[in-house]
């Protein structure tokens, strides 16, 4: 087969594996690698794992390490080192210390396959210690689980996985020296990474910096691309060189380029090459993979896949609950990350380059690691259910939690549910608490919650996208939803939820921009609040004072946009000041009071046919000064004020129609 028709089987494969992937909404990865097993010499023998095919996938796990170290944050690892340098250690350091006694003790009980050195089964448990990043944080954020306090945990512990492949890159090359030289090897290994890494660290920084600013002043972004290239694959080069990996030389390009302002736009630009190079990392995985060992050694591989399983399983559970979870939040941490990970594939493909693994172990490893991955979507999808049915007390839990939301919110009604209480909800708090409005906020950070509770705000620890917790905040009587976070599948769960039991109470949402719009509008949003509209209206509103356009005209042009943007804000109240050029052109905002003797009292308010006259019930204020839902079923009463919008002449008619019916 020619290179370009190899080429093509590739693509080919890998845009199959991947389409199939996302229509059973599962992550690439998985694709590629049943890519890889189906075109490999063990299955249909279209290509075989030829050696340039390797080493482009080699540059795959430079780009996936240079990601690594350009998501590096000392702030973000200073908030998490609870988690991180806590919970991801204790999990990493024992992980590997019950592999390689277990692996000793089967080499020296069973012997064969298994017989190994304390080299080959340290190497090993540095393999099954990993998880899936990519499964795990993929399926947490459309769970919108990212912020629960299993979700804290897994990155937490993830977080520190990603970190620990750094030392087990060079650890793994220095076991495979002999016994005599193993130690000078190990020394000699972290000597040459301690001076290297305090090198680049001290001074590559400011050079790094420097360098990246000349290269953007020239304004010229295949230039850009190609610094990229040449800083990440030549620091890959310069630690090969030294007798370290590949790897760790694009991890420490990474972290050098975080701490300059150009991390978001590298991060952009190298998007595409990590992917795709990637990808074809773990097309030669698969190939690697012979299904003719599931069937012949099925038993070997069924106990490769459940005892590291269970192993993770269980000590995750232990170290959670004695880190201060609850039995059913350690239980979750568990399921999440009992899986292998990417990482391990890695780190076995590096201890097969190394003479650490026995060829005839390496295929049943990778046939476990391959299926506990496809296992993961389905514990994490049923991990509610096994929870709630092995540990008793998280029911009993999630009740008290649900009864403690109760309590804080039974005596309160016509409030706003706050979804979020970070900047954006507790701004939005203070607003309420000025016009004297009541509120109910839930957050899932404990820390804040405590905090703020403590500072007599009305917050209460609670996810905002579970049914429950919304119901316990007095769903049913508020008068107003508010989602303050930028996570667009959060906020859907609180539409359906919102509007199969309580569809007479609005709900406003916060977004990034307006890419998720339509859909959030038509899963029931009153209104969608992008920041990126906002922003471009006040750049543009400061931009027009500064070259002099007149403020009154700013102001008015500003609110043209969001009468075309919102529907709420849409129109104004007309004053005597206001300019009357094209008046009766523009919408606006009228307020009409039902006196005693009014003919519409006690007709519901569709039944009006306002919208046939064009005109909008933008909200309805009771008597008693409560604001009310403007829904269709909402019966009118004596003292209720309706806010019209429309243009001059229609809210003319309509104010006649309600006064004199």
């Amino acid at each position: 087969m020619s290179s370009l028709a190899l080429t093509l089987l590739y693509l080919l494969a890998a845009v199959l594996g991947v389409v199939v992937c996302r229509s059973l909404k599962l992550p690439p990865m998985l694709g590629y690698l049943a890519a890889g097993v189906l075109i490999g010499p063990h299955a249909l023998a279209l290509a075989q794992n030829s050696e340039g095919v390797r080493h482009l996938g080699e540059f795959g796990v430079v780009f996936l390490m240079f990601a690594i170290g350009l998501e590096f944050s000392l702030p973000k690892l200073r908030a998490m080192r609870r988690q991180v340098f806590g919970l991801g250690l204790a999990q990493v350091v024992l992980s590997m210390l019950v592999v390689t006694g277990l692996a000793l003790a089967l080499a020296h009980l069973v012997g064969g396959v298994w017989e190994m050195g304390w080299q080959s089964a340290l190497a090993l448990s540095g393999v099954l210690a990993m998880s899936s990043t990519a499964i795990v944080v993929k399926l947490m954020a459309e769970r919108s689980e990212l912020e629960s306090e299993h979700g804290r945990r897994v990155m937490g512990i993830l977080l520190f996985q990603d970190l620990a492949v750094v030392p087990l890159l060079i650890l793994i090359p220095a076991l495979s020296s002999s016994p005599d030289r193993l130690l000078t090897a190990l020394g000699l290994a972290l000597l040459k990474a301690a001076v290297l890494v305090g090198l680049l660290l001290t001074g590559g920084q400011r050079l790094m910096r420097w360098w990246l600013t000349q290269v953007a002043r020239r304004k010229s972004d295949e230039l850009f691309m190609l610094n990229l290239l040449l800083i990440t694959l030549g620091l890959a080069w310069l630690t090969e060189l030294a007798g370290l990996s590949l790897a760790l030389g694009a991890f420490i390009a990474g972290v050098l380029v975080s701490e300059t302002e150009y991390r978001h736009q590298v991060g952009t630009d190298i998007r595409p090459f990590h992917d795709v190079l990637l990808g074809l990392f773990f097309i030669t995985i698969g190939m690697m993979l012979d299904w003719h060992i599931l069937v012949d050694r099925w038993a070997l591989v069924l106990v490769l896949i459940t005892v590291p399983l269970l192993l993770k399983l269980v000590l995750i559970l232990a170290l959670a609950r004695s880190m201060g979870a609850t039995t059913g939040v350690a239980l979750r941490t568990g399921l999440y990350l009992a899986q292998a990970g990417e990482f391990g594939f890695v780190l076995l493909s590096l201890t097969l380059e190394n003479g650490l693994v026995q060829p005839a172990l390496m295929n049943p490893i990778l046939a476990a690691m391959v299926l506990s991955m496809l296992a993961t979507p389905f514990l994490i999808m049923y991990s509610n259910r096994i929870v709630m049915k092995l540990v008793a007390s998280d029911w009993l839990q999630q009740s008290l939690q649900m009864t403690t939301i109760a309590r804080k919110s039974i005596n309160t009604s016509k409030h706003v549910i706050i979804c979020g209480f970070g900047r954006c909800g507790q701004n939005l708090a203070r607003m309420l608490e000025r016009e004297g409005i009541p509120y109910m906020a839930l957050d899932l950070d404990p820390d804040r919650v405590r905090q703020a509770a403590a500072a007599g705000n009305s917050v209460v620890y609670g996810d905002a996208t579970r049914l429950q917790a919304l119901m316990a905040a007095g769903l049913v009587r508020a008068s107003a939803v508010a989602v303050t976070y930028l996570d667009v599948p959060s906020a859907l769960k609180v539409l359906a939820n919102t509007r199969a039991h309580a569809p007479h109470v609005p709900v406003v949402v916060r977004t990034q921009d307006d890419l998720h719009l339509d859909k959030l509008q038509a899963a029931g949003a009153a209104e969608v609040v992008p920041e990126a509209i906002e922003g471009s209206l006040m750049l543009a509103s400061h931009a027009l004072a500064l070259v002099g356009v007149p403020m009154r005209r700013v102001l008015r042009l500003v609110q043209d946009q969001r009468d075309a943007r919102y529907n709420l804000l849409r129109g104004y109240f007309h004053g005597a000041d206001d300019d009357t050029v094209n008046e009766r052109d523009q919408e606006r905002l009228s307020t009409v009071t039902l006196p005693v003797g009014a003919k519409v009292i006690g007709q519901p308010l569709g039944g009006l046919a306002l919208p046939a006259m064009g005109v909008r019930v933008v909200n309805l204020r009771r008597g008693d000064g409560h604001p009310s839902a403007a829904v269709a079923e909402a019966l009118l009463a004596a003292g209720d004020t309706l806010v019209l919008s429309g243009h001059p002449a229609a809210l003319a008619l309509a104010e006649d129609k309600l006064l004199q019916g």
